[in-house]
């Protein structure tokens, strides 16, 4: 067959057959399968001609980005944060430039194993620890923030590829424990977490700006593109302490706690003039710098979140409303006699039977039924006022973070044994800042100001509490309070005139007083001529001989205010050097 179409070829050719139209060639197929075919080759060009426009045209901005994303990358630029400042400009936070370790574990497990763990040792972890943090699916992981720049060098010398270093800023405390409840700290990130630290986080942290660079596939850097934004650092705190008597105050204190064997402690200085809060210490404290074992009880701010019944230190205002509504006067006689008083089911008692006294010898024997029987004489809507206008049961609106309102219930639902027991600071709460600011209506001549962590240079705003009048005849009491007559002889400071009020109290324990743990208190204020500072004292569960206000929290007065009068150089407004305190002094009544 094969040979005949051959033949067939060659006579065809012979006779002048073109080649196009040979035998050979002659195939018969079907007309569907070539157009199907045709079809299908046109169908696959116009799809790759749509792609094509797809890809260039309307999707040329994401696969750009998608491009870029794989070598761009935009990096933060951290701002640094605002310095925090004592009001003579001694430095009391600042930051200081750190390292933060990335790596790329992908890159980092594929070094040797003698490079691993001495990378390990460098960063303090164990072999372990940091397989565990290695053992990651992202592309880049943390393995340690806020390295010191030495260990950051000494990281950097192994040479190991896919580590990666990012500038950091470290919070540092000059002061340590001394600042630590009025500064605060703040965590890895720079975020303020305590005290003006987190009550000024806006202001101090600025704003971060940003950068966008070029990277390798091992994530080094080759190449800047662009600043995109440019960092702005936080602004400077200038705040209202005084380094000086924020150091006598906590000394102090501490000095004070260890003596009568107390759970705690707490201390705040006020300036009278101005408002500011020139000292606050707790004890227990803690080192900022330094928080690896920190306890809630070191880091509770007592002055602030702590409430009490503040006892007797509340005497001066029932007393100050019955003068200044006219009821008694300073001289006015009072039956104190036999020491005990019952209101409804209910009996009340002075720590010893004083007989008739003066309404200014109420304030200075610290007797509970002088107080009460004065309180009974007014209406409770009027206590009720006299205390929130001196800022008990308030909101605190100075800025501080933590600090609480303190409790006084309202006038409406008092009984007359409440009445009675709120009148000598029973049935009350208040805080330590509280209580401190409060008895500026007896420094200020009646008037009462707000409170400020801040450096003050303008007056602040006051309000009116009670009258001049009113106000200097307390403040004539309070100085009576110690002498050696009085309860506080202790609080006595050479060279100058001061007064101020005790106050002892049971604690509540699940809901009821427990006749075992006190809280001891003494507020005072000097020099009584001309007053410039006022002085808060709390000794929480003194444990020794030793539990009254006059006892354990006075002499802490006298201490802080002698180094404060002389450090602030206020004159001298007394000729006394020696001081004078009897063996068997007056106690307050509970």
């Amino acid at each position: 067959m094969k040979r005949t179409n051959a033949n067939a070829a060659r006579v065809a050719t012979g006779k002048g057959v073109p080649f196009c139209k040979s035998p050979m060639l002659s195939v018969k197929l079907p007309s569907g399968r070539s157009r199907f075919v045709l079809f299908v080759l046109f169908s696959a060009f116009a799809g790759l001609i749509g792609r094509a426009l797809w890809l260039q045209g309307i999707s040329t901005d994401f696969l750009q980005k998608k491009g870029e994303s794989r070598f761009a990358h935009t990096l933060d630029l951290p701002a640094t944060r605002g310095k925090i400042t004592d009001r003579t400009g001694q430095v009391l936070a600042s930051s200081v430039p750190v390292k933060g370790i990335w790596a790329s574990p992908e890159d980092v497990l594929q070094q040797p194993k003698e490079k691993l763990r001495e990378l390990g040792k460098l960063l303090d972890m164990s072999e372990m620890e940091l397989l565990k943090k290695l053992d990651s699916d992202r592309s880049l992981v943390y393995l340690k923030r806020q390295v010191e720049p030495e260990i950051a060098d000494k990281v950097a010398a192994l040479k190991i590829d896919g580590i990666e270093m990012r500038k950091e800023y470290k919070r540092y405390y000059p002061q340590g424990e001394v600042m630590a409840h009025v500064v605060g700290f703040t965590n890895a990130e720079d975020v303020g977490q305590e005290a003006m630290e987190l009550a000024q986080q806006k202001s101090l942290v600025g704003a971060p700006g940003t950068r966008r660079v070029i990277k390798d596939r091992l994530g080094h850097i080759i190449e800047d593109i662009a600043a995109v934004h440019e960092p702005h650092d936080g602004k400077d705190l200038v705040l209202s302490v005084d380094s000086k008597l924020q150091y006598i105050a906590t000394s102090q204190l501490k000095d004070a706690v260890e003596k009568y064997k107390a759970k705690a402690g707490a201390v705040v200085v006020l300036d009278v003039k101005t408002g500011e809060v020139l000292a606050l210490a707790n004890y227990p404290t803690y080192n900022p710098n330094n928080r690896a074992a920190l306890t809630g009880q070191q880091l509770r701010n007592r002055v602030m979140t702590d409430t009490f019944e503040p006892g007797s230190t509340m005497k001066p205002f029932t007393v100050a409303l019955a003068l200044d509504t006219k009821r008694v006067t300073a001289n006015t006689l009072m039956q104190t006699a036999p020491g005990r008083m019952t209101i409804g089911p209910a009996t009340i008692s002075d720590a010893h039977a004083h007989g008739m006294l003066t309404v200014s010898q109420v304030i200075q024997k610290s007797s509970n039924i002088g107080t009460a029987k004065l309180a009974l004489q007014m209406q409770p809507q009027e206590m009720w006022e006299l205390f929130t206008n001196a800022g008990f049961g308030q909101q605190p609106r100075f800025g501080f973070p933590g600090a609480v309102a303190g409790r006084v219930r309202p006038y409406k639902k008092w009984r007359p044994i409440e009445q009675a027991t709120m009148s000598y600071g029973h049935g009350i709460s208040v805080s330590l800042i509280q209580l401190a600011r409060s008895y500026m209506i007896f420094a200020r001549d009646g008037d009462i100001i707000p409170l400020s962590f801040q450096k003050v240079t303008e007056p602040p705003p006051s309000q009116r509490v009670i009258s001049a009048k009113t106000a200097r005849e307390v403040r004539a009491m309070l100085e009576t309070v110690v002498s050696p007559e009085g309860t506080a002889p202790k609080a006595q400071v050479p060279g100058y005139r001061v007064g101020g009020k005790t106050g002892t109290a049971y604690k509540v324990s699940g809901g009821r007083y427990d006749n075992h743990k006190y809280i001891g208190s003494f507020v005072g204020m000097a020099p009584m001529s001309d007053p410039r500072i006022i002085i808060a004292v709390m000794i929480d569960e003194p444990g020794g001989v030793y539990h009254f206000g006059g006892d354990v929290a006075a002499p802490t007065f006298s201490t802080m205010a002698a180094s404060a009068l002389r450090s602030l150089n206020v004159p001298p407004d007394s000729t006394i050097t020696n001081i004078i305190i009897p063996t068997d002094g007056v106690q307050e009544s509970m």
